[in-house]
């Protein structure tokens, strides 16, 4: 049995040496400096691949390891296909025991109702802005008036690449607007 740690901060100019500190019995670890919600973490993947049969994957604290509620289900159900314990030291969690799966389950679930009443709050946010009359996304790049000069110019023959140079817009833009106001 190994016993493999994980450290992670989000970035570089993040130390790793307070986690490293509490890591230091494992037998291997595996260290990166990337966001934990970018599915981008190469080590993270290595470390993985790396665990094997009667394991344990040891982090400072749940949200080394993930932080959002699904990619932890998906990393817990990895590790218990492997028969690869967790065990996170901050939080006091083994999954060795049904006590430690119980409180892991508990602490996942209580992310994801986080997630999801963070998720409704920014919903009501969102719909309370549009009804002041907030606008979201872009700003158009031309106006009504101008959509209508670019049809005309187009109809009149003007070529696309002239139109992109007047209007400082890429060829793709001119054409969404010319096929949107065709109807």
């Amino acid at each position: 049995m190994a016993k493999v740690g994980y450290a992670r901060v989000s970035s570089v100019g993040q130390s790793l040496d307070v986690q490293r500190d509490k890591l230091s019995n494992c037998d291997k670890l595996f260290e990166e400096k990337r966001s934990g919600t970018t599915d981008g973490r190469p080590m993270l993947k290595q470390c993985l691949e790396y665990v094997r049969e009667g394991d344990q994957l040891i982090v400072t604290r749940i949200d080394r390891l993930a932080r959002s509620p699904l990619h932890l289900c998906q990393i817990a159900e990895t590790l218990r296909e492997k028969s690869v314990d967790l065990v996170v030291l901050d939080q006091n969690i083994d999954t060795s025991d049904a006590t430690g799966r119980l409180l892991f389950n508990m602490l996942g679930a209580i992310g994801q109702f986080e997630t999801e009443i963070r998720s409704e709050r920014q919903m009501d946010g969102i719909k309370k802005a549009r009804d002041r009359g907030v606008q979201f996304g872009k700003r158009p790049a031309l106006t009504v008036n101008q959509i209508g000069e670019l049809r005309e110019k187009r109809a009149d023959g003007t070529l696309i690449k002239d139109l992109m140079a007047h209007y400082g817009l890429s060829k793709a833009t001119i054409y969404r607007y010319l096929a949107e106001n065709e109807a």
